[in-house]
Parts: C-alpha cells; sequence; structure tokens
C-alpha cells in the first residue's frame, strides 16, 4: 500500500566503520559535556561568582599551556608542568571550593570553572562512561529497531560496526597514563554553536538567566540564533601533590556579539 522511502545516494554511499567511529565520537563529546556540568542537577554543586582578574588569569594560563603542547597531542611538554600543577592547585591556594563551578561574566560572555580532586575525580569518570554507555545504547537499538528488518548489506554492517565499538573514557582520557607517569594532560572541546538552553536547563538543571544573566539570557520564544553561544572547554588533569586533580575552564560568548 505505501511505497518505501527510496534513500539518496549519498545516504547509500557511506562506510559503515567510518559512521560508527563518527557517532561514537559525538556520544564520546555528549557525555563529557554532561559530566562536566551536571555538577547542580546531580551533585548539588553551587555558582559561585569568580573575580574577573582571577578569570581572565585562568584564561590566560589555560590558553599558555594549550599552545605549548604539539598539535593533537594532549600530553603537555615536561616544561608545562609547573604550569599546569599551580592551576590544578589554584583550587587550594585561593579556596576555592572544589566540585563548584566559579562562574564571571558579562553581558554576552561567559567563562566557569570548575576543580575536582579525589573521590570526585572516580565520580567524575563512572558518570563519563555511564553517560557514553546509555547515548551509544539507545542509538544501537533505535537503528537496529529501524533498519534491523530491512536486511540491506550496508546497513548491515553498520549496525555490526555499532556492537563492536567499546570505548572505555577512562582510557580514552588518559587517566592510568596521568597516574602512572606523572604528566599533565590538556584536551579541548569547541562548538561554534552550543545549545544555551540545553546546557543550562537540560544538562545543569539551572535557569538559564542565572547562569548567563538577565541581559544575555534567551527570550520566553526563543529564535535557534538567540539559543547559539560560541562554546570552548578546556580539561586538564594531572597529579599534583600526591592527589589527582581536574580543571575544568569553559568560555562561552553569544555567537552574535561582537567584541
Amino acid at each position: 500500500m505505501f511505497d518505501e522511502p527510496e534513500e539518496s545516494g549519498q545516504e547509500r554511499n557511506f562506510d559503515p566503520a567510518q559512521r560508527a567511529k563518527d557517532k561514537s565520537d559525538e556520544f564520546r563529546v555528549h557525555a563529557e559535556v554532561c559530566a562536566v556540568f551536571e555538577g547542580p542537577r546531580k551533585f548539588d554543586a553551587q555558582l559561585r561568582r569568580l573575580k574577573d582578574d582571577v578569570a581572565r588569569d585562568i584564561q590566560k594560563r589555560m590558553a599558555r599551556l594549550d599552545k605549548s603542547k604539539k598539535p593533537d597531542v594532549p600530553i603537555l611538554p615536561p616544561e608545562s608542568a609547573a604550569d599546569a600543577a599551580a592551576l590544578l592547585n589554584l583550587s587550594s591556594t585561593n579556596q576555592l571550593a572544589t566540585n563548584d563551578y566559579h562562574i564571571y561574566r558579562r553581558p554576552g560572555e561567559v567563562m566557569m570553572v570548575r576543580w575536582l580532586e579525589g573521590d570526585q575525580i572516580d565520580t567524575f569518570y563512572e558518570r563519563l562512561q555511564a553517560h557514553f554507555d546509555v547515548a551509544l545504547d539507545d542509538f544501537k537499538h533505535e537503528q537496529r529497531e529501524a533498519f534491523g528488518w530491512k536486511q540491506d548489506p550496508k546497513m548491515t554492517a553498520f549496525l555490526n560496526a555499532l556492537d563492536s565499538v567499546e570505548m572505555k573514557m577512562a582510557d580514552r582520557y588518559l587517566r592510568d597514563v596521568i597516574r602512572k607517569h606523572g604528566v599533565f594532560v590538556l584536551s579541548t572541546l569547541t562548538a561554534d554553536e552550543m545549545d544555551i538552553l540545553h546546557l543550562t536547563e537540560t544538562v545543569m538543571g539551572l535557569e538559564t538567566a542565572d547562569v548567563v544573566g538577565d541581559a544575555s539570557a534567551p527570550p520566553d520564544d526563543p529564535a535557534e540564533s538567540d539559543r547559539a553561544w560560541f562554546f570552548r572547554l578546556f580539561s586538564l588533569r594531572g597529579m599534583s601533590d600526591g592527589t589527582e586533580r581536574m580543571c575544568f575552564f569553559a568560555y562561552l560568548q553569544k555567537a552574535d556579539e561582537q567584541w
């Protein structure tokens, strides 16, 4: 009675293994964003105001560390170790609470810093893995429901490639390497258009205005452009004074703002 929808040649012409890898990378990014920012919703983390000079200093330090490493190599060079350790220890030296989110903002711009240490990092990796596993399992189920019955060879190969995906997030983020060899690792994540409502309301469980300020919050009936913010996340990890530590620095700027 009904004709099957035709797939375009472009849709049929794909590499199953590469598509599975691309989806796993997508879920990895999703997992990282959730694990970094879900603190208020899951662990009673608080928003705390950060002074302008402290926020700018952290921003400059992260930028210097990022420039010091080789392209596509997250391990920082030995000459940057002291600077990395100092940044990881800043929560202690400046008496800034771990787990909480320290925020500096002005209209159209937000900086957020979060430190974790000790047992908080164990929980972070547990949550990171759980977010990845749930996203992957849900997608595999959805794809099998939609395409498994068609017995299309290329889709079958894609479904099999999905089944073979296995990602240990702690390994991906070099946790054992950090603990065994005492290296410092810095990775970054960038999105030209992050949905600010999804980040603040869905992931963090907060009112958007509480994060970005009333002047920058989207209107009640926002267009896509109202929700779009440039987003960059720096994830610094290492051992300092015998304790495993993390520092996350996020820079967000309203996509239509010019400075």
